[in-house]
């Protein structure tokens, strides 16, 4: 596959408390970055986003009395699942992991940190209508394609890959990148969603030896 200038890699959240030992540990998540290093360098431009709460947020299990995490709740935008406390703002858990390389990351992107709605999607808060900002970025950088890698691939990867799709823009998730929960089936749901909006699932492989095309 050919790379070029219009198209961007979006490394969503590769951060501690999602890797293991990490607070919402992801099975074998830090095993996304070697694939990640992998595929930057076929790519111009690159975007990092990172989870970002604030102490108390509305999704963190402790903050509804009698509720666990993994529970579901509803909250003024929909359905909610309550997770563990993770990534609050300025704590080692938050931050990217250590083994994650990318200095030539253009943007960091911060979502999650308004205390009352969560923000899987790295284009929309789970309302699915206040933006983060990112699509206009990405327009005003005519970067018109996407592709995606990261954690989870079946939360914060797969809303970021439909949102993309809803913008018109092809997203292209790097499956050996990405890493799931696949909590309830949501691995399988986020699949049939991909396949309902044209989200193309592909391997790193598909991209590797393209770095000569940039230009």
């Amino acid at each position: 596959m050919r790379i070029d200038s219009h198209d961007v890699l979006i490394v969503i959240d590769v951060q501690n408390d999602f890797c293991p030992g990490g607070a919402l540990a992801v099975a074998d998540g830090d095993a996304v970055i070697n694939a990640i290093h992998r595929v930057a360098p076929c790519f111009e431009h690159i975007v990092l986003t990172q989870d970002w709460h604030p102490p108390g947020h509305t999704s963190f299990a402790t903050a509804h009395s009698g509720k666990k995490p993994f529970d579901q709740i509803e909250l003024s935008y929909g359905p909610q699942t309550l997770w563990p406390q993770h990534c609050v703002q300025g704590s080692k858990g938050a931050d990217f992991h250590p083994a994650l390389h990318l200095p030539q990351a253009e943007l960091i992107l911060r979502k999650g940190f308004d205390p009352r709605i969560d923000s899987y999607s790295a284009f929309f808060e789970n309302d699915r209508v206040t933006p983060t900002g990112l699509s206009g970025y990405l327009e005003e950088r005519d970067l018109t394609r996407v592709f995606l890698a990261g954690l989870a691939y079946d939360f914060c990867v797969g809303y970021s890959a439909l949102d993309a799709r809803r913008l018109g823009l092809p997203a292209f998730v790097l499956r050996d990148a990405c890493r799931a929960i696949d909590l309830n089936g949501s691995a399988a749901k986020i699949e049939a969603e991909f396949a309902r909006d044209g989200v193309a699932v592909i391997e790193c492989a598909a991209l590797l030896g393209c770095a000569s095309s940039i230009g």
